[in-house]
């Protein structure tokens, strides 16, 4: 927890990943994917001590274990995972202070909260502490083992932290996409902060990403950065170099390139009239398909410090802000989609690794259509079967289109259809997909459901819910959750499909924007009310799909339209057992429709149930 707030909300809770040395406590923050970036550093020589702290009254499980790192006027709070997790850090921290001139001979016990410590109510924040520290036991048992600090999850890779008395390599953010053309060169992602290694001649940098991997990339591409090892930066700091500010551009003039670019979603951020206040500018056809709609919202700051467009969504930096907000419309007319002043020298269909040649893809029939897209059987490299899915012209923009396919690059699971490439050269464009010979579960239940043994319509249900436990530990959320968006392959294993819809989100929320259309009959009572999508509303999708799959493909609510299915269900009313479900299957359906979101089980603990119901066979 940043020692610059006043207490322990849960927004300024927030994980981190700590690496010490012997010099230096650096910390690193979590952003999109896998990605990291530093947010702060502390010598360990300025740090006087490092002791357990006494938790909140009634503290959640993941805050029961507080310690605390006092160094020159600050203390920072962390929360370890569990007791022995806190005394590896405190003892490993020991191990490297314990040389420390100034360390301290008393310490707080208590949080600073509303500008006093907890333990003895003194309001000034580097007061001496009032307990004893009795750091000697510390000492003893750090000197009495070899300490190794708590391992990081494998998928953690960052640049090896250089013994240099704790200064901070130069850092370099990349303004735009590279993908390497030759080898030595390295592959950028617009945003994304690399270290510099050396200047080179003809204008090429050598950089070293967050794997480790070094090699050369264009300097038109990337420029340094300052880094600061405080807590905060300058909003202009943070945000002059994204291409979706503008500076000083008139309301006029922002409106006129919004109409101009047309795209829904389309943005930038611009200074207001007020030194030091911006506004977001969005287009949208939400609410009128002809000519569009372009809407003002002013970025606001509350008192700590916090930036929002919507006062339920605050947050420590503007591009933190628009990072949510291009993932979640969260009241917004609608989502964040492109900036609308591109300069990317790259061009914009490039898809790297995922770009495929079309002239290796032959289209042979069409499988399937829906409101969108066409789904064709195709043969790639001549004797490769795959799924071609294409666009309807004038149903759905390429950059929709491509979106898709760039959340299928994102996700790899063996219940998850796979993603092959795409092509996006020239229209109509292609996502290539592997070929699932037996086709949409929905038509497969209806047309082969009376063949199939009960414990193959249980296997299917859990094949849908371990992708989505995949999709929720990755946050991501589908929103079109159904049986006619999975599909069968030829072992009769079924695996999800359809991402058209699908969202990553920061907070297991999405609130969908104006004239967002969704599947009434797969909704949950929050979707219906407030589009309002999570993780538990996928979880209420899969509840209908079981039903889906009982009934071998019936339409839910078969006798009733949008309107009355809406009424019903907030009324309390829920789908009937079929008549193939048994009890117990029934009751793992109803658990999915609990009126309240927070009541539903999260997809691991229905696997686990459906595991349970196979191992039993029910």
């Amino acid at each position: 927890m940043s020692q610059q707030k006043k207490k322990i909300f849960p927004r300024n809770y927030k994980e981190r990943l700590f690496i010490l040395t012997s010099q230096t406590l650096i910390y690193y923050e979590q952003e999109k994917g896998n990605k990291r970036r530093k947010k702060g550093s502390i010598l360990t020589d300025r740090i006087y001590w490092v002791e357990k702290v006494e938790p909140e009254k009634n503290a959640p499980v993941e805050r029961k274990f507080p310690f605390q790192i006092a160094y020159d006027e600050s203390i920072l709070y962390m929360f370890a995972k569990d007791d022995t997790d806190r005394m590896d850090w405190l003892e490993a921290m020991m191990q490297v202070i314990q040389g420390n001139d100034k360390l301290s001979a008393k310490y707080h016990k208590g949080f600073w909260v509303d500008g006093v410590f907890l333990c003895c109510g003194q309001a000034v924040r580097n007061a001496p502490g009032c307990c004893d520290w009795h750091k000697e036991s510390l000492k003893l048992r750090a000197s009495s083992r070899n300490i190794t600090l708590p391992p990081l999850r494998e998928r953690t890779h960052l640049p090896p932290i250089p013994e240099d008395e704790g200064n901070a390599c130069v850092e370099v953010v990349a303004l735009y996409d590279y993908t390497a053309k030759k080898p030595g060169e390295l592959s950028v992602v617009k945003g994304i902060r690399y270290v510099s290694l050396e200047k080179m001649s003809g204008d090429w940098w050598k950089i070293r990403d967050m794997t480790g991997s070094e090699g050369l990339v264009p300097s038109n591409y990337i420029e340094e950065v300052n880094t600061d090892d405080s807590l905060s930066c300058s909003v202009e700091d943070d945000i002059e170099n994204y291409p979706w500010y503008v500076g000083n551009m008139s309301r006029v003039k922002t409106e006129q390139l919004l109409r101009e670019k047309g795209k829904e979603g389309s943005f930038v951020v611009r200074d207001s009239s007020q030194k030091g206040v911006y506004t977001v500018s969005l287009f949208s056809r939400a609410l009128d398909e002809v000519n569009g709609t372009v809407r003002h919202y002013l970025i606001n700051v509350n008192a700590d410090g916090l930036y929002y467009l919507a006062e339920n969504h605050l947050f420590e930096s503007i591009p933190q802000m628009i990072e949510y907000h291009q993932h979640n419309g969260a009241g917004l007319l609608t989502r964040l989609r492109l900036p609308a002043r591109e300069t990317s020298p790259t061009p914009q269909t490039a898809q790297g690794m995922w770009e495929l040649s079309r002239k290796d893809v032959r289209v042979v029939k069409e499988l399937g259509s829906g409101q969108f897209g066409v789904v064709q059987l195709g043969v790639w490299k001549g004797e490769h079967q795959v799924a071609i899915k294409m666009v309807k012209e004038g149903c759905m923009s390429s950059d929709e289109f491509i979106e898709e396919a760039q959340i299928m690059m994102k996700l790899r699971h063996p219940k998850l259809v796979r993603l092959y490439g795409v092509c996006t050269e020239c229209f109509p464009i292609y996502i290539v997909t592997e070929f699932m010979s037996n086709g949409c579960l929905l038509e497969y239940l209806r047309q082969h459901g009376k063949e199939l043994q009960p414990q193959r319509l249980l296997s299917m249900c859990l094949d849908v819910c371990e992708a989505m436990a995949y999709l929720e530990d990755q946050q991501f959320i589908h929103r079109d959750l159904a049986a006619r968006n999975c599909l069968v392959d030829e072992d009769l294993s079924v695996k999800v499909s359809d991402f058209g819809m699908a969202r990553y989100v920061l907070d297991d929320q999405y609130t969908s924007s104006v004239g967002t259309k969704f599947p009434v009959k797969w909704s949950a009572p929050e979707v219906l009310n407030y589009t309002r999508f999570s993780s538990k509303s996928d979880v209420w999708a899969f509840g209908v799909l079981m039903w889906e799959v009982y009934s071998l493909g019936k339409q839910p609510y078969e006798h009733y339209d949008n309107t009355r299915v809406t009424e019903r269900v907030m009324q309390g009313h829920r789908l009937y057992r079929p008549q193939l479900a048994t009890d117990q299957i029934y009751q793992v359906m109803k658990s999915c429709w609990h009126e309240f979101p927070e009541e539903r089980p999260k997809f691991h603990q229905l696997f686990n149930d459906i595991s349970a119901l196979i191992d039993n066979k029910q």
